[in-house]
């Protein structure tokens, strides 16, 4: 199939480790926590940053919407040399106790069987999906040493953000499931396979039953600065070699 197709960064420009996020305007966002930090790619919509922090060179990537759109980069990012990717995204909160701009650790993530992307790479199986123990160990660890507020739990990935709704919500509850996103699944599948390490941090933007007002991004900057600094932090502790 060749090199990369979407992102066309050279060889040498994408770092080992990678922070992952949906919105374009977050990569500029978490980049500028990075010294030195340029832009490798800009093509297709899918803009990386890359940098360093503390002496360890990052990657902070767009990886679009859904599973689709974020296979697609993860499969490029593995491609151009990245080792480890750690997702930091926005997810809807199924427990009514649950506050917009907390942050959740996923340990495992629910999805369909019929989940498009994952549906393709392994027909009528269910790949294991939950983060790589290493990463989630150092995410939590760091979380705990920022005092920062966090859940562990089950998430959920969906395709279809508007088919969301209280009942969906109260249904997965009972499942164990805390809250609802739409990428970790392609992140935690992809990187099983392709031998990536992966994990991720989420921002709650709005309780789903409680049907808050989803939080623009202006008011999850201070939350986004929180778990970008999480992650960087775990990214001294993980090994990639």
């Amino acid at each position: 199939m060749g090199g990369p197709y979407h992102i066309l960064a050279k060889p040498g420009e994408i770092a080992e480790r990678v922070i992952a996020v949906g919105d374009p305007a977050r990569v500029e966002q978490v980049s500028k926590l990075l010294e030195e930090s340029r832009p490798v790619n800009l093509h297709r919509g899918f803009p990386v940053y890359t940098g360093t922090y503390d002496g360890v060179r990052v990657s902070v990537a767009c990886h679009g919407i859904g599973g689709p759109s974020s296979a697609i980069v993860f499969e490029e990012l593995r491609m151009l040399g990245a080792k480890a990717i750690v997702r930091l995204g926005t997810a809807g909160g199924f427990l009514p106790e649950m506050e917009p701009g907390e942050l959740v650790i996923p340990d495992a993530v629910a999805t369909f069987s019929t989940y498009g992307v994952l549906a393709t790479y392994a027909p009528g199986v269910h790949l294991p999906l939950a983060p790589n123990y290493e990463v989630i160990e150092a995410l939590v660890q760091e979380a705990r040493r920022m005092k920062v507020d966090f859940r562990v739990g089950a998430v959920i990935s969906n395709d279809a953000f508007y088919a969301e709704s209280k009942e969906f919500a109260e249904e997965w509850r009972k499942r164990g499931v805390i809250a609802i996103e739409m990428e970790c699944a392609s992140l935690f599948g992809v990187s099983r396979i392709r031998g990536l390490k992966s994990g991720a941090v989420l921002i709650l933007s709005n309780n789903v039953v409680r049907e808050t007002p989803i939080l623009t991004a202006d008011k999850l900057e201070e939350s986004v600065e929180k778990a970008a600094k999480i992650i960087l932090e775990a990214f001294k502790k993980i090994d990639v070699d």
